[in-house]
């Protein structure tokens, strides 16, 4: 077993698969869903601790992976973390200069900025 298997509970390839491609869509729709229903930021941590959990789960029953690796738990649920917390950016910025276009326009894919010339 390699370092990274040891440390991951899985395979390179199942960890591409399953958490950055599957997990992480999962996680874009998440962080896309909460801003578009006004919801604070904060509300990304908890739901992004269940998609961890899904994550493993996934990766123990259909690819024999290690269910219980704490390092696996964490990295996966930091990379789904940062991957909820972008799309909640995006999201709410486009969200800010379409629904208030009178107030702000927007200001790259992060970000609003104030109109002036009120």
């Amino acid at each position: 077993m390699s370092g990274f298997e040891s440390l991951m509970g899985t395979t390179p390839g199942v960890f591409i698969g399953i958490t950055l491609i599957f997990m992480g869509g999962c996680s874009f729709m998440t962080g896309q869903a909460l801003a578009s229903t006004w919801r604070p930021a904060w509300h990304a941590f908890p739901y992004t601790l269940l998609l961890g959990c899904g994550d493993r789960f996934l990766v123990f029953a259909l690819f024999q992976g290690n269910l219980f690796s704490p390092a696996g738990y964490v990295i996966d649920t930091i990379i789904l973390l940062a991957v909820t917390l972008v799309a909640y950016r995006i999201t709410r910025a486009r969200q800010m200069a379409t629904q208030y276009p009178w107030l702000y326009e927007r200001a790259g894919l992060f970000g609003w900025k104030d109109r002036g010339g009120a």
